[in-house]
């Protein structure tokens, strides 16, 4: 089979690779969606030769298939997987790590979180989704909706399950405003589920276009914090109070200081984006507002089930995210496009 490898410098290669046969524990899936993140990007953009051990991930030699939302049908199933874990013919989501199995937090759901092994992560450290198959423990799995698409449950495997895990972790209700700032993929899932579960959103981006999806996707009001204060423009939008909640997605280190600045007092704020850093000055923007501050790194395979079932129960339109959807023989282009971050959501289809 082909596959999808980041060789580094903005540049990637379509290799071979021997088609996965299951080993104990294990299945294979046939692909059917593979959704592209902001996440690949790290590894798309990598200084040429420089190993993935950079992201704190155990190092891979090897070429490694790109890819961490993948979603298909189990074609394979190796010895000891039990029809209860995975059955031919069924469609799937993959919760993308594997840790011990065994610890705390692998037994909750959290295998990205276990201390007792390098945690594997599929399409960084260990061959990803951006092939024809996949090999993953059954454990992995986590069922797919027949009421939703392929490329839906690629999108709920990582970006729009990291938003709503984030808004599950600050337990968001309908009498909240919520600030978020960034509406790229992740943003925007999150405008499109804070939305849904009955929250006033104000949706921040400095791209006009992504404003305007922004507003499709339910945003009450939003703001250009190129042309406007963004601090005092939630100030006025909420009466003087500041939002309730606030959610950076952006990774940008002066949008985490307004984030934090426009959150009310006893309000939450919450990072998701990965990389960068912020600087605070504890005691006014924290400590005198008694704020808390929240980090949320994706989901657990419980969370993201949960988002699945959510999407189906609240007719949640996932597949309007996806503004271009490739085949693999298209990467080049598709990560040439994406990595400006300009537009909106990719995902092969495969």
């Amino acid at each position: 089979m082909r596959g999808v490898v980041f060789t580094g410098g903005r540049e990637l290669d379509i290799m071979t690779f021997d088609d996965p046969t299951p080993g104990p524990g294990e299945v294979v899936l046939e692909m059917k969606a593979s959704g592209m993140c902001g996440s690949d990007l790290h590894q798309y953009r990598r200084p040429k030769g420089e190993q993935r051990a950079s992201t704190g991930l155990p190092s891979n030699p090897n070429p490694v298939i790109g890819g961490h939302e993948p979603c298909g049908v189990v074609v394979a199933v190796g010895p000891g997987v039990s029809a209860a874990a995975a059955r031919i013919g069924e469609r799937v989501m993959v919760h993308h790590y594997t840790g011990c199995t065994q610890c705390g937090h692998c037994r909750s759901g959290w295998q990205q979180l276990c201390q007792e092994v390098p945690v594997k992560v599929y399409g960084n450290n260990s061959h990803g989704g951006h092939a024809k198959f996949m090999k993953v423990p059954a454990d992995t799995l986590v069922p797919l909706h027949e009421e939703l698409s392929f490329a839906a449950g690629a999108a709920i495997a990582c970006g729009s399950g990291t938003a709503y895990g984030a808004l599950r972790r600050m337990n968001i209700s309908g009498r909240d405003t919520i600030a978020i700032f960034g509406q790229g993929p992740v943003g925007l899932a999150a405008t499109q589920f804070a939305t849904a579960m009955g929250a006033r959103v104000i949706a921040l981006d400095i791209n006009p276009q992504r404003l305007e999806r922004a507003k499709e996707f339910g945003a009450a009001e939003t703001i250009n914090p190129g042309s406007n204060d963004p601090v005092e423009a939630i100030k006025d939008l909420t009466h003087g109070k500041y939002a309730d909640l606030t959610l950076d997605t952006s990774s940008n280190a002066e949008a985490r200081l307004n984030a934090i600045r426009s959150t009310k007092v006893w309000g939450t704020m919450c990072f998701v984006g990965e990389g960068g850093d912020v600087k605070i000055d504890v005691s006014p923007h924290l400590l005198r507002r008694q704020m808390t501050l929240v980090a949320s790194w994706t989901f657990s395979n419980i969370i993201q089930a949960e988002c699945a079932q959510f999407c189906v129960d609240r007719k949640v339109d996932v597949d309007k995210l996806f503004t271009h959807k490739w085949t693999l023989d298209q990467a080049a282009e598709a990560y040439t496009l994406f990595d400006k971050q300009s537009d909106g959501k990719g995902v092969f289809l495969i």
